[in-house]
């Protein structure tokens, strides 16, 4: 079973959003088990502090190896083989491939960082892989970490209704997902394709993968690679 283990300053926050639709309804059913630790148990002193001033100045604070990593020792068995993440924006991308990798595992450890980070002793002294859901900064790594869950958790056999259900979403190979209709057929001028209505299977799939391509040309020119460099002949 996927086990997530949440490191946080926060753990109210969780399940928040995971405990909700597919991925709650899945934590309800034993699917998968969602787990947090309290960082500020490990705290210093009446106050339990956690972060300190930046060695070398600088704005902020920064959050402690040694109560860090006291608190990651309590909360992880050291045999356990659940890659350790800690969401940073200075990590390595989150992506589709990624996520069905961690999924396919024994589930994931994840430190949510605050303040301006984490000392950096702590990240490489306890092995955390950095990983990031995007090229922006969030108050803290909670938000990010539900995402990581989310993207992770809905690929677990028996979470969504079909299997198939993933297999033609964006990125799954390497595209763009194509346009999605449903009823009305006709909605303020605008008619569902033909060519969606016609039962033709092969020209349905034909005519997806080129909106597939075609939208990824024009909003993801970064995943051009993906696209094959010969183009069925056009569906009409």
């Amino acid at each position: 079973m996927f086990h997530a283990t949440v490191f946080t300053l926060y753990p109210a926050m969780f399940p928040g959003p995971l405990g909700q639709s597919l991925s709650g309804d899945g934590l309800a059913r034993g699917l998968w088990a969602l787990e947090t630790v309290d960082i500020r148990d490990h705290g210093h002193g009446r106050h339990r502090a956690v972060d300190d001033t930046p060695a070398g100045g600088g704005p902020g604070m920064v959050l402690r190896a040694d109560v860090l990593a006291a608190s990651i020792d309590a909360g992880v068995r050291s045999e356990d083989t659940r890659p350790k993440l800690l969401m940073s924006p200075r990590g390595k991308p989150l992506t589709q491939a990624r996520a069905r990798e961690l999924s396919a595992g024994p589930g994931v450890v994840v430190v949510c960082g605050r303040f301006e980070g984490v000392d950096e002793r702590v990240i490489e002294a306890r092995g955390l892989q950095e990983i990031s859901v995007g090229d922006y900064v969030l108050s803290g790594g909670e938000i990010a970490a539900m995402v990581l869950l989310d993207a992770c958790v809905r690929l677990i056999p028996g979470i969504m209704g079909r299997i198939e259900s993933g297999g033609d979403e964006s990125f799954e190979n390497g595209l763009l997902e194509y346009p999605q209709y449903t009823r009305p057929r006709d909605f303020e001028g605008r008619a569902i394709p033909d060519i969606l209505l016609g039962g033709d299977h092969a020209r349905i799939a034909r005519w997806r993968r080129e909106r597939s391509e075609s939208l990824t040309r024009e909003r993801r020119p970064d995943l051009q690679p993906s696209i094959s460099k010969t183009d069925p002949k056009p569906a009409r």
